[in-house]
């Protein structure tokens, strides 16, 4: 049966459209292959290898979307003092555009697997360098510089360059990110600053070094014997003398909180928190990375909100 006139003409209107739509641009959605429905290739993100998810999470926060990033110790069960990296970890170093580690020998196995990897044109960021921060005379540095927020705020600074050499086109993007982040860190200082305020000079016990920068800029005055630190830090046995000496901070209530580490409790350290319960003094559980369910910032304010919740009892 021949077509009408009315119905060839819809045909070739629509047929026209259809054309025409296909010829019009589309969507620039990303294939799984980064490329975009154009078939353009979308701009490789810069590559990113940090020691802890510490580290991992504050690039992030400033690379956004531009970053891929890889963080070697992101369990909190992990101590990082006595992690060994792996062949997938090697092989994450070698690609990498920038590589970021803590320093001061708490995560050495960046320096090692640096030295036998190919990849000698990433950019490295030390934070213990980039600090500034060196050993005081006859003791040894806290290597601790992520509770410190001034130099966290320079570690930033440090992130947002080192991204825009690997990606200078969104180089504006990379230094709002740092400022903003720098924001809210200039916000936990405020709040040590009110703690400090109010609690100036008061007595603390820690387990470990690991939250003195912390404590120290909230002006409370660690009691703890540096031996039993140090010990605990190292995995040693603390001696009998200097354990009493310790216990008896909590038993005599010489302090008002205890500032304690989570993440590489022993024998010991659980003695001291059990002293501390009895005495009725608070506990401030503090960890090295990041617990499950936080990024920097909200972990950092966790500790410091414990710390005043703790001290104001």
């Amino acid at each position: 049966m021949p077509m009408s006139p009315s119905r060839r003409l819809a045909l070739i209107t629509s047929t026209s459209l259809a054309l025409l739509a296909g010829c019009g641009p589309s969507s620039s959605v990303s294939g799984r292959d980064g490329s975009t429905a154009q078939g353009i290739p979308s701009p490789p993100k810069v590559k990113v290898v940090a020691s802890t998810n510490v580290y991992g999470d504050i690039t992030e926060r400033i690379g956004g979307a531009k970053v891929d990033v890889t963080s070697i110790i992101s369990d909190p069960d992990q101590d990082p003092h006595s992690f060994e990296a792996n062949t997938q970890n090697q092989l994450a170093l070698s690609k990498a555009n920038v590589v970021i580690e803590n320093g001061g020998g708490y995560d050495d196995f960046i320096d090692r697997m640096l030295k036998s990897s190919s990849n000698s044109s990433a950019e490295l960021i030390n934070a213990v360098k980039v600090s500034g921060k060196t050993a005081p005379k006859g003791a040894e540095l806290n290597e601790h510089v992520w509770y410190d927020f001034p130099t966290v705020s320079k570690v930033a600074d440090r992130i947002a360059v080192a991204l825009s050499k690997a990606d200078p086109a969104d180089t504006a993007s990379f230094t709002t990110n740092a400022e903003t982040f720098k924001g809210e860190l200039a916000g936990l200082e405020a709040k040590e600053a009110v703690i400090k305020k109010a609690h100036q000079g008061e007595a603390i016990g820690i387990t470990e070094p690991v939250p003195l920068y912390l404590t120290g800029a909230s002006g409370l005055v660690n009691k703890t014997p540096e031996e039993f630190s140090e010990a605990i830090e190292e995995g040693d046995d603390v001696s009998p003398r200097v354990f009493q000496k310790t216990l008896k901070l909590y038993s005599d209530k010489q302090v008002k909180a205890l500032v304690y580490n989570e993440q590489t409790s022993g024998a010991q350290t659980e003695k001291v928190k059990n002293a501390a319960e009895a005495a009725g003094i608070k506990i401030v559980p503090v960890t090295e990375t990041l617990p499950k369910g936080k990024d920097y910032l909200s972990w950092m304010t966790a500790n410091v909100d414990a710390l005043a919740t703790a001290l104001d009892k």
